[in-house]
């Protein structure tokens, strides 16, 4: 019997606006919907999303290079990856084209899992029911009323543990708001604060002093990510776990970082390492080496994935930011919230389907 091949590869375009800002320049979220149907007519649905910057040319790759390279292929994700990967590698090794290559990768896994009529979560293996989730915030821009606001939303939905931004230019100012979330969330709720590749080593050092006062449960990107000896050395030299990974691209990234001694936690984003087979290995990777895993955003596809790593893990939810409260999807989603914790839905596939609301002409 032959086997199934790649027939067609779509892609439409979404933008929807933040009703949380993320910053002046970071209004609205592109997603980029791609659909692949089989040579036996089966359809599987994914995805590729990008803050703002860059969804043009994640598109395009995938309706010129990606497209033409992926008809007549297989529809095994674990097969079509590291070729499709080795392909377009002239275009880079990451970034826009692993952005891209998620789009494919996860239609693949949706067909698959809607294949044999099971969620992604039951298709890959639960290994729990539910997953705790962390409050998180983009909101260095927000007045401290504005911030304290916020901190008073997580402490009523019951966040065990929140997130908020670090980085802000006046001497001092990191401290106050720091002080002024840590006061409201009390000492029992885990406090992790995000400098979003602001710092240069020795503000970084500088900054810590103050800000380790305040017990973070860990300090975010606080170098630019690609500067690995520098996180290295900001390691050794404060109490304070860091986290990295939402703009690591590849494994081999991910390996590189966990060797050199310049993380604690890594934070792979699904559709930034290039889909769910990516993502696993990385998973995979993390366990071997003892290292905490913590998926960074889309908590409707990565919450679905926690539920079946072998390790426990937490999931990380921005206010205002799921693709069902932005209005993306023509249902409630494939993950249900129950206060700070997470589980599927149980819809078949990756279970997102998107609405036209958004839909940008082609």
């Amino acid at each position: 019997m032959t086997e199934a091949a790649i027939a067609d590869l779509t892609v439409r375009r979404h933008r929807a606006p933040l009703t949380r800002p993320w910053g002046e320049s970071v209004r609205t979220i592109d997603v980029i919907e791609v659909t692949v149907r089989t040579s036996d007519g089966r359809v599987g649905t994914g995805f590729s999303w990008t803050p703002t910057i860059g969804s043009a040319a994640v598109a395009a790759l995938l309706d010129n290079d990606i497209r033409d390279w992926a008809i007549s292929r297989s529809t095994e994700p674990h097969r079509l990856w590291p070729a499709l990967w080795a392909h377009l590698h002239e275009a880079g090794s990451g970034g826009i084209t692993t952005i891209a290559m998620a789009g494919l990768d996860l239609a693949l896994w949706d067909l698959a899992s809607r294949e044999g009529g099971t969620s992604i979560t039951d298709h890959l293996g639960a290994r729990r029911d539910s997953v705790a989730v962390y409050g998180s915030g983009v909101n260095l821009h927000y007045s401290l009323d504005e911030l304290r606001a916020q901190a008073e939303r997580w402490v009523a939905a019951g966040y065990s543990a929140v997130k908020m931004k670090v980085g802000r230019p006046g001497r001092g100012e990191d401290a106050a708001r720091v002080a002024a979330v840590r006061a409201i969330i009390g000492d029992d709720v885990a406090l992790m604060i995000d400098a979003n590749q602001r710092w240069t080593l020795e503000q970084a050092l500088t900054a810590m002093a103050e800000l380790e006062e305040f017990q973070p449960a860990w300090i975010e990107e606080p170098l630019r990510a690609d500067d690995t000896a520098g996180h290295a050395r900001l390691r050794d030299s404060i109490r304070t776990p860091i986290a990295l990974g939402e703009n690591l691209h590849t494994r081999y990234r991910f390996r590189e970082v966990i060797d050199a001694g310049a993380c604690d936690i890594v934070q792979p984003n699904v559709v930034r390492v290039g889909g769910i087979t990516p993502f696993l290995e990385i998973a995979a990777l993390a366990d071997e080496r003892g290292v905490t895993l913590r998926p960074h955003l889309l908590p409707e596809l990565s919450g679905q994935l926690a539920l079946t790593l072998p390790t426990v893990t937490e999931v990380e939810r921005v206010e205002g930011a799921g693709f069902a409260e932005l209005g993306l999807l023509a249902d409630d989603g494939p993950v249900v919230f129950d206060g700070a914790t997470l589980r599927s839905a149980g819809r078949s596939g990756l279970g997102i389907r998107f609405s036209e609301r958004f839909l940008l002409a082609s």
